[in-house]
Formats: C-alpha cells, structure tokens, sequence
C-alpha cells in the first residue's frame, strides 16, 4: 500500500525498546543542556554564529540522510547496484563549491538567508519570489515529507497508527528547534549523525560475515539491471540510466541542493567564521565517501543472500529482521528515528527562520526587538510543525488514493524539477556580474512555470504514461532538468545583454577580491580538497574495472 513500507514485521524485545528509549532520553538530554546553555541568546537562527567545524560537518551530513534514504538505499542496492552511488560521490564537487565558492560571498554578504542574498543581489523583487517559495520547498520537499515517510517506517517497525508516529516525531523535532535554535538542532543533530553511521555500518559488517567470499559478493546479480553492470557507476546508452543523465542532470540537482537550499546552507552559515564553514564543508566532502559502503551496500548484499525478496522496498528491513541480534535491533529503530528528528528539525529551523527575518520582519513587524523576533521564531516553528503533520497526513490520503504505488517517487522527481531556476540564478549571479535583476526574475517566474507545470503532469495520474519509457514521447527525468536549466541560463544572458542593472542591485566584488579579505582556510584547503578528488577518481576507476 506504502512507497517505502514494508510489510516485513519486526519483532522488538525488551532490550531493543530499551536502546531505543535510551537513545530518546539521551538525544532529550543533549538537546535540552544545548538548549539550557544557549539560554539567554537571542539569536536562534545562526546560533550567534558559534559552531564549530564538527558541528557544521556532522549536521550537513545528518541533514542530508533522510529516512527515505536509508530504505531506498538498500532498495537501490539490491535492483541496481552500485549505479545510485552516483548522487554521493559526486555530491563533493557540488559541497566544494558550497564551500570554496558561494560561501565566501555568502559570508561577505553577511546574509542569513538564501531569500537575502537575492535581495542583496537582485532587490526587492526577487527577494519576494525566492522567499514564499523557498517556504513551499521547504514543507514540500523537507518537512512534510520527512515527516510522512518517517511516520511510515516507524508504524511498521512499532506498530502504532500513523497519525501518533508523524505527531510524536514533529513533537521531538519541535522541542529542539524552538528550545534551542540552530544550536541545540546542529548539536543533536551531530550527535544523530554519528550514530547513524555506527548503526548502519554494524549492519555492513554483520552482513559481510554471512558471505563466502568476495568472489561472490563480485557475482552479484541485481534485479533490474543486466550482471554486468552490477558494479559499473556509469552505465551505456540504451540501459534504463545511461551515462550522460548523471553527468547532465544531477549537477542542475545538487547546485540547487547543496548551495542554494535553505535548509543546507544554513548549516554552515551558522560557523564561526569561514575557516570553521569550510573545514565543515571539507569534512562532510569526505563523509561522503562513506554512503555507498553503509547505506547501498548492504542491498547488494541482500541480492547475494536473499534474492528472494520480491518487494524491493522490504529490502532494508528484512536484513534488519534477518541478520541483527537483539539490542541492534533496537539501535537501528533508533538510527531511523535520528533520520527522521535531524532532517525534520533543520527543516522547522529553516522554515522558522524564512518566514521570520524575511517575511515577518519585513512586512509586518519591521521595528520588533531581538527577543520579540525570537518568540516570534518559536511560534513559527509550532507552526510549521503542524503544517508539516498535515502535509503528511494529506500525503498518506493521496497515496492511498493513488493507482501506482511508487506515487513518492514521482512527488521527488517534481521536487527535483524546481532546481533549474534556483540553480540558473545563484550560479551565474554570482560569477557573472552582467546578470541583471530583470533577467534574474524572468528565469525564476519563468522556470518555475515550467517546472510547476511537469510537475503537475507527473502527478496527474492521466499523463503519467507520458513519463514512462516507451509511453508517447519519453525523456529521462534528469535530461528534462538539464535542458530546462540550459534553457534558463540561455535566457538569463539574452536578457541581462539587452537590460541595464537596476539601482537595486548589488555586483558582487570577484571570488579573488573576496578571499584577499578574508582567505579561509588557504592554500592547505585546496590541497585538502584535491585529495578528497583524487580518492573520488579512485573510486571511479576501480568500480569501473570491477567485472
């Protein structure tokens, strides 16, 4: 009935709901000092600038996993291979440039918000349009549907109904958010990350010692791709995924996603300075190095010793239920709850700290004092907190409604379709000081017509057919997206070529003017970097040569 929901029980023994109530009790407890500590700050959403690179990398990387994705993961492991390792590893150019590139001017700007730097940049205008949608990406593509996936595994692993799953997760991610702000969420949400890693990467090794060798793990066949291509990262022209929409489609995603989202970049907004953002950002670069052999290999495995599973998405579950001793059972109940609270909260803090700064206070309560701003931050948060159960309850409403049970997957490929105008404006707004305010809003207006628009074809159970290969006309989803995105960068130069720059606008200085102000953390950070490129090239070359 469920995207994502397996009808695998669980049984759960006293020991495993005592790890998972020492794991609430010890996330309560953490949160609640965080939050105790951080008393009397008013700043609740960059945490008065205090995190340290730990911090900023941890919470990146815990914000980054949802639920979804620790079940889609195996899923895609055990049908796939190793081919959805592709949007991991190829995420450290994207958080490279997060890091090396937008940050400094972010920082520079002294912005707090995504909304801010358009208005800084582009003016008014522009800082209307980003701000309300940045709100509906925000409950959308974070809050609501973390919460509803969320709320789906935890019923099946617990057994209790639906709507008391996704109010119990809101409430714990609630509590952090307005006890403590941004401090308390990236606090806990460090604290989740490593945990998440303990956990799945337990299940790695638990699992490896069921296998004979690695001659036979290498034999792999997964499900929905021919044998061959089980350990290829790039697959030919005519395969489901051929090579080119990776390379194509994916940057237009992860732009969008790792340096213009909200929710993302706010993480490290929150530094102590921009050598704390970038360490962070370095950091998180080389956790991701980890995913494919935590998260997805544990479905290839599962290819090998359970290949009889017929349903893909009970995959992450039934080696839970197969594999893991009492106690660790408990410890990876405990894992899917940190992915839920620490993608929900960054997501509530996010939305509370939009709507405050960049609607609130500019439209309704331009002369408040910091405390009042503060309330006010908090109230917003309850507020996005319902407005996320709703979202996920209505959620569940329309996929019992739906014919087609991967209806969840079509809602992400909409999301992803609204990256093109966001990641055509943040990019060349920034590297290219021609870029006029008036071009800028076409290509947002514009692009997000059409995105909105696919998007609603893709829902529509109508003309979904035209969005399945061999249907009437059929192009890769992340094809769409790039040649929307080519499209909108065309269209910014033409306009920005016949506009002149409004008195609005801000031309930022060059990225080497920027770093002669404040140089980061140098020379060393980029030798860093390289090394991290180097093991990615590594990878890529010995995944490829595995047969």
């Amino acid at each position: 009935m469920y995207p994502f929901l397996s009808e695998v029980a669980i049984k759960l023994t006293n020991i495993d709901y005592g790890v998972v109530w020492l794991y609430i009790v010890t996330l309560v407890a953490i949160g609640g000092y965080v939050s105790y500590k951080n008393r009397k700050s008013e700043d609740l959403f960059l945490g008065g600038k205090t995190m340290g690179w730990g911090n900023v990398g941890l919470s990146l990387f815990g914000t980054n996993i949802s639920p979804t994705f620790l079940i889609v993961a195996s899923a895609s492991g055990f049908v796939g291979g190793i081919y959805s390792s592709n949007f991991e590893w190829l995420a450290f150019i994207f958080i490279f440039l997060l890091g090396m590139v937008f940050i400094p001017f972010y920082l520079d700007t002294k912005i707090t918000t995504m909304p801010e730097f358009l208005k800084k940049r582009f003016g008014n205008n522009c800082y209307s349009f980003m701000s309300f949608y940045s709100l509906i990406a925000i409950v959308m593509a974070w809050s609501g549907g973390t919460l509803y996936a969320g709320g789906l595994v935890l019923k099946q692993l617990i057994g209790w109904e639906l709507e008391t799953c996704v109010i119990l997760l809101a409430v714990i991610a609630v509590g952090f958010t307005i006890a403590g702000g941004l401090v308390a969420v990236m606090v806990t949400d460090s604290f989740q990350s490593v945990l998440m890693i303990v956990g799945v990467l337990a299940l790695t090794i638990i699992m490896a010692f069921q296998l004979d060798s690695l001659e036979q793990l290498l034999d792999v066949h997964p499900r929905d791709i021919p044998k061959e291509l089980a350990w290829d990262l790039f697959h030919p022209h005519g395969s489901v995924n051929p090579w080119y929409t990776i390379l194509l489609g994916y940057p237009v995603l992860a732009l969008s996603f790792w340096c213009a989202d909200q929710t993302i970049v706010q993480r490290v907004l929150g530094a102590k300075n921009l050598k704390h953002a970038q360490k962070g950002t370095l950091f998180v670069g080389f956790l991701k190095i980890l995913p494919p052999f935590i998260f997805f290999l544990p479905g290839i495995m599962a290819a090998v010793l359970l290949p009889e599973i017929e349903n893909e998405d009970e995959v992450f579950l039934t080696i839970v239920s197969t594999y893991m001793p009492v106690g660790f059972v408990g410890l990876i109940v405990a894992v899917l709850i940190s992915a839920v609270v620490s993608t929900l909260d960054s997501a509530l803090n996010s939305f509370s700290t939009i709507f405050t700064l960049d609607i609130y206070k500019r439209w309704i309560g331009p002369e408040s004092s910091e405390h009042k701003i503060k309330q006010v931050g908090r109230i917003v948060t309850v507020f996005a907190g319902v407005i996320s159960i709703f979202m996920a309850l209505w959620l569940d409403e329309v996929n019992n409604a739906a014919e087609k049970s991967n209806l969840f997957e079509l809602f992400q490929k909409m999301i992803a379709n609204l990256a093109p105008p966001i990641s055509a404006v943040f990019a060349i707004g920034i590297l290219w000081k021609k870029m006029t305010s008036k071009a800028a809003l076409v290509a947002l207006w514009g692009g997000a017509l059409i995105s909105l628009s696919l998007g609603y074809l893709q829902m529509n159970p109508d003309s979904q057919g035209w969005f399945d290969a061999g249907q009437h006309w059929y192009l890769h989803w992340l094809l769409i997206t790039f040649y929307i995105f080519l499209f909108l960068c065309l269209l910014i130069v033409v306009v920005s070529l016949f506009t002149k720059h409004s008195e609005e606008e801000t031309v930022l200085p060059s990225l080497r003017e920027t770093y002669r102000r404040n140089p980061g953390i140098g020379k060393s950070g980029f030798v860093c970097w390289g090394i991290l490129a180097t093991i990615m090239v590594t990878l890529y070359l010995v995944f490829n040569l595995i047969r």
